[in-house]
């Protein structure tokens, strides 16, 4: 997630320590991590995206089948589907390093990559996944880190067709230790 709201972006100690700092490390709570993270993105609550699911394998966003998401073709515009894209990739990384959601000082999208497949008609459904390995790094991280982070997120639309896949690349800046104090 590239953007959060202002006063998350100005709490101390990070915008995903201060939007998930009441999640249990040790028994998170993934319907209120999905509740958050379904808010947490001003222009996605503008576009009416949802996220659905979100877990620590995977995360499942929803666009709505609404007129203003498409383009002069009819279809679904490539805007919304990168939308769609960007928060199950987002979602996918919190859902798991749910157990370090108080660590992260920051994560950002620094490059991705998007393939269109085919035109999308209707309700979006993206599934964001990230890289097993990563995230085991992420959750094992001691000290103050930033990290890499690699995630994917496939599109379907209403027939549950593949429409796009993207893949991204992200950076995680990580403090452990004392700067882990919730």
């Amino acid at each position: 997630m590239t953007s959060v709201t202002t006063d998350v972006k100005t709490q101390p100690g990070g915008a995903y320590s201060a939007a998930f700092g009441h999640i249990d490390p040790a028994a998170p709570d993934y319907d209120e991590i999905r509740r958050v993270c379904t808010t947490l993105v001003p222009f996605g609550n503008h576009a009416g995206v949802r996220v659905t699911e979100i877990g620590p394998e995977r995360a499942v966003v929803e666009v709505p089948d609404a007129e203003h998401l498409t383009n002069h073709m009819g279809t679904v515009h490539a805007g919304a589907l990168f939308l769609a894209a960007d928060i199950a990739g987002a979602a996918a990384f919190l859902g798991a390093a749910a157990t370090r959601l108080h660590t992260i000082r920051r994560f950002v999208l620094r490059d991705s990559r998007t393939a269109f497949r085919k035109p999308a008609i209707g309700r979006i459904r993206a599934i964001g996944l990230i890289d097993e390995r990563a995230i085991r790094e992420v959750l094992a991280a001691e000290g103050e880190l930033r990290m890499d982070v690699d995630g994917k997120a496939l599109m379907y639309d209403d027939a549950d067709v593949l429409v796009a896949k993207a893949t991204f690349d992200y950076v995680v800046d990580v403090a452990t230790g004392a700067d882990q104090e919730r």
